[in-house]
């Protein structure tokens, strides 16, 4: 037990020892997290899940993926004709529902496998819940890569089978392959207005497209580790020709340096609403800083808001 942290502490000192890094993301045999609490260190128990998170991201540059994963838990969420949907970590089931939807290819496997070690550790404890721990774990990404800092609150409670999924991606989850009043009609019943669609989908500074998930196939930035806000600067300043995904017919637009944008991000050039709050991003990186984690807050606590505290305590 002594060891173990002797050698979280020589961890943290040693950021430019990358094998010590990939070591830390396999060792997550550390002690249950019962008995973390009591370790002695100083640490709470929220800031030991905090460092195995970043540690994971160290070894595995996987930010991107766990803020998909974080964005389609809690993305379903929708109060206009379409009712209901919250972050429940209900994609842990594959034999119906959500677990089971095309836009959440990837995420069952890769994403919630990454997680694995992390969640049988403290969830397992009954220390955090699932939709705790992907709503933190994309946030602990978001800063990991160079992003703002994220607030996250605690309470949202675990599906306890796949009933508990919504009914369809359709009309909840937004198509790459679509264009403005399609982002309207998704966003604007989850309670984001224009600013915050483009905020949202500046997401996508980071992270990519891969054919066999998503059907698109590229990356949208040259830095797709880094979260900052050439999403904005690329749309203004690339040149994008339409191109087809050879392998899956997919529609998408590529430009010169290799990187893509779909028919959904480049939609945000073609309205005067939307246009603006490019240029602004674009030319003012705190500012879209700021109003990111102002609508990225609200996504992720629709439909428990009522439910949350600032402290991490067991779910209910």
């Amino acid at each position: 037990h002594t060891h173990t942290h002797t050698h979280t502490h020589t961890h943290t000192n040693t950021h430019t020892n990358t094998h010590t890094h990939t070591q830390m993301a396999h060792a997550y045999t550390v002690p249950a997290a019962g008995d973390i609490s009591k370790a002695g260190d100083g640490k709470s128990l929220l800031e030991h899940i905090v460092a195995d998170v970043k540690a994971l991201l160290a070894a595995k540059n996987c930010g991107p993926i766990l803020i998909r994963l974080s964005w389609h838990d809690a993305g379903v969420f929708s109060n206009g004709s379409l009712k209901g949907g919250c972050p429940n970590a209900v994609m842990r089931f594959t034999d119906s529902g959500e677990g089971t939807f095309e836009a959440n290819a990837g995420l069952t496997d890769v994403a919630i496998g990454l997680l694995k070690p992390i969640a049988d550790k403290y969830v397992t404890a009954g220390v955090i819940s699932n939709a705790d721990l992907w709503a933190l774990a994309a946030n602990v990404a978001i800063e990991f890569m160079g992003g703002p800092h994220v607030v996250t609150r605690f309470g949202r409670p675990d599906a306890k089978d796949s009933g508990e999924s919504v009914e369809s991606q359709v009309g909840r989850l937004p198509d790459g392959d679509k264009g403005v009043s399609h982002l309207r009609e998704v966003f604007a019943p989850k309670g984001f207005d224009d600013r915050d669609i483009v905020a949202l989908s500046g997401g996508h500074t980071v992270g990519g497209c891969k054919q066999q998930r998503s059907g698109f196939d590229g990356l949208w930035t040259e830095a797709p580790l880094v979260f900052d806000n050439s999403y904005f600067t690329d749309l203004l300043e690339k040149t994008y020709r339409p191109e087809t995904v050879e392998a899956t017919g997919c529609p998408q637009h590529r430009s010169d340096k290799g990187t893509i944008m779909l028919i959904s991000d480049l939609a945000l050039l073609e309205d005067a609403a939307f246009k603006s709050v490019v240029e602004e991003y674009a030319a003012d990186q705190s500012r879209f800083f700021a109003d990111f984690v102002s609508a990225w807050t609200r996504l992720q606590e629709n439909g428990v808001g009522d439910l949350l505290r600032d402290e991490l305590a067991p779910p209910k």
